[in-house]
C-alpha cells in the first residue's frame, strides 16, 4: 500500500493505493478516513484487486475547504479526483455512511463510470420526523436568522451547540469551523428521491444492530433501488468493515465476481 497526494482545485487530496487488477474505489464515512479501511484494502488487494481510497476534503490528511460544502460539492470533487487519477474504465464503487451519500448521487449522475455499487450503512434518507427531527430542521431554517439579530448575536454559537446537544447530533459537536456548517448542510439533504434513479447493479450491506443508521433504511433502499441485493449482517453495528472485515469483504467479493 502506498500513500500519495495530488492537487484538486487548490485542495491537497491524500489517498491510499494498492494492488493491480479490477479497480475498487472506497468512499469513507463522516469522521473516518482511508486509515479506517486498511484491513479491507489489504484483503481486496490480496484477492487481486486494485484499491484506491481517498480522504475526502476536510478528513484524514486532505485539505479542509474554506467554505461549507454540500453533497454535490463532494460529488464534483470525487469526479475531479477520478479525472486527475486518469481513471477511464468503469470501477466498483463502495460508499460507507456519509460516503454512501456521495456514492448515491454519483451513481445517478455518472452511471456509466460504475461497474457496480456497494452501499454500506449508507446515510441519505431523512429520519422519521419525530419531535427532535422537526426541531432540528426548524432550527436549521429559523435559528440562524433569530440569533443573527441584535441582542441574540453574541449567544449564537452557544445556543447552537446547546441545541445540537439536546437533539444528540453528536457528529455536529465533534467538528469545528467550516466542517460544522458542512455537516449541517449535508444532514438537511434527503436523497430518498435519488434511489429509484439508480440503475447500476447494487449491493446493500448493513449491520443489524446499527444504531447510527438503523437497518430499516436498508430495506427502504432495497425497495427503491430496482437492481439491488440486500445482505444484513447479524450482531454487527454501523461499521462492518471494522467489526468483521473478513465477513464483510467476503460478501463484497461474492457480489462483484458475479
Amino acid at each position: 500500500m502506498t500513500e500519495k497526494k495530488l492537487l484538486i482545485n487548490d485542495l491537497e487530496a491524500n489517498y491510499k493505493i494498492s494492488g493491480e487488477g479490477q479497480l475498487v474505489l472506497i468512499l469513507h464515512g463522516w469522521g473516518g478516513s482511508s486509515v479506517s479501511w486498511l484491513l479491507v484494502q489489504k484483503i481486496l488487494t490480496e484477492k487481486g484487486f486494485k484499491v484506491i481510497i481517498p480522504d475526502f476534503p476536510g478528513f484524514g490528511k486532505s485539505t479542509t475547504p474554506q467554505k461549507p460544502w454540500t453533497v454535490d460539492d463532494y460529488v464534483r470533487w470525487f469526479k475531479d479526483f477520478i479525472e486527475e487519477m486518469k481513471i477511464r474504465e468503469p470501477f466498483f464503487l463502495l460508499g460507507h455512511s456519509f460516503g454512501g451519500r456521495v456514492a448515491i448521487k454519483f451513481a445517478v449522475d455518472y452511471q456509466e463510470k460504475i461497474k457496480s455499487l456497494i452501499l454500506c450503512s449508507s446515510a441519505g434518507i431523512k429520519p422519521d420526523k419525530n419531535f427532535k427531527i422537526k426541531m432540528f430542521y426548524f432550527f436549521g431554517r429559523v435559528g440562524d436568522y433569530l440569533f443573527s439579530k441584535g441582542p441574540f448575536l453574541k449567544f449564537k454559537d452557544r445556543a447552537r451547540d446547546a441545541f445540537y446537544q439536546i437533539i444528540r447530533q453528536k457528529d455536529y459537536l465533534k467538528v469545528k469551523g467550516t466542517m460544522r456548517e458542512t455537516i449541517k448542510k449535508i444532514l438537511a439533504e434527503d436523497l430518498f428521491g435519488y434511489l429509484a434513479q439508480i440503475k447500476t447493479k447494487t449491493l446493500i450491506l448493513w449491520g443489524k444492530t446499527d444504531k447510527i443508521v438503523p437497518v430499516k433504511y436498508a430495506y427502504i433502499m432495497k425497495e427503491k433501488i430496482s437492481n439491488s441485493k440486500l445482505i444484513i449482517l447479524p450482531k454487527i453495528g454501523h461499521s462492518p468493515h471494522l467489526e468483521t472485515p473478513e465477513k464483510f469483504t467476503k460478501e463484497i467479493l461474492q457480489f462483484i465476481k458475479f
